[in-house]
């Protein structure tokens, strides 16, 4: 394996949990079913101020500056979000990152990088698409930037990886590492929704 088909192998192998990942459904996970921009707005602020969190723990052990530019990102993208809310209270830490903060070493974190970046992904073209539909577009074009810059964090832990991979098991490694990550974030999602009484499965 090689950075040319990394996150393209990740994303074959978590198909069907990525395509629900990016259902109209994600919102209702992450809201609890209060589909109110002051509740969709609160949980993506906190989903970026704990990427925040977890890239600078990632750079005080690690020498890669990447890791530091991830969290100016992280908390860049946290900060104009939180201008949009009257008040913040952070919530607890997810467990895709509890298990990203487990990660100890650049090719792992390289790999969960991906898998979390996939994700976000998702999430965010979901937050996109809710406010188009209540026709605000500056908010809109708000998670849009926030989405570029998501996507191409994918390219980022795959080029750190091309850096410090050494064999193809490296390479493995990081793959299970980011298909570790997805699934975490799905199983979250899944378990969230039935515990509602919703179906999961159904992609749009």
């Amino acid at each position: 394996m090689n950075g040319d088909d990394f996150a393209d192998s990740v994303r074959d192998a978590k198909s069907t949990e990525l395509d629900r990942l990016g259902s109209q459904q994600l919102l209702v996970a992450l809201t609890d079913a209060d589909l109110e921009p002051e509740v969709v707005l609160t949980a993506v602020a906190g989903s970026e101020r704990t990427a925040a969190e977890t890239f600078a723990e990632w750079a005080e052990s690690s020498e890669r500056g990447l890791f530091n530019q991830l969290e100016t990102q992280e908390r860049d993208h946290y900060e104009r979000v939180v201008a949009e809310l009257d008040e913040f209270e952070p919530a607890g830490v997810d467990s895709m990152h509890e298990r990203l903060r487990e990660l100890e070493d650049d090719v792992s974190r390289a790999g969960g990088l991906v898998g979390r970046s996939l994700v976000g992904d998702r999430t965010l073209l979901q937050v996109v698409n809710f406010f188009v539909n209540r026709a605000d577009e500056r908010r809109a074009n708000l998670f849009r930037d926030l989405r570029e810059d998501t996507q191409q964090n994918v390219g980022d832990g795959v080029s750190l990886l091309s850096a410090c991979c050494e064999d193809d098991s490296e390479w493995d490694e990081a793959r299970k590492i980011a298909e570790e990550i997805v699934q975490i974030a799905y199983d979250n999602y899944a378990d969230t929704l039935t515990d509602m009484g919703l179906d999961p499965k159904p992609i749009c």
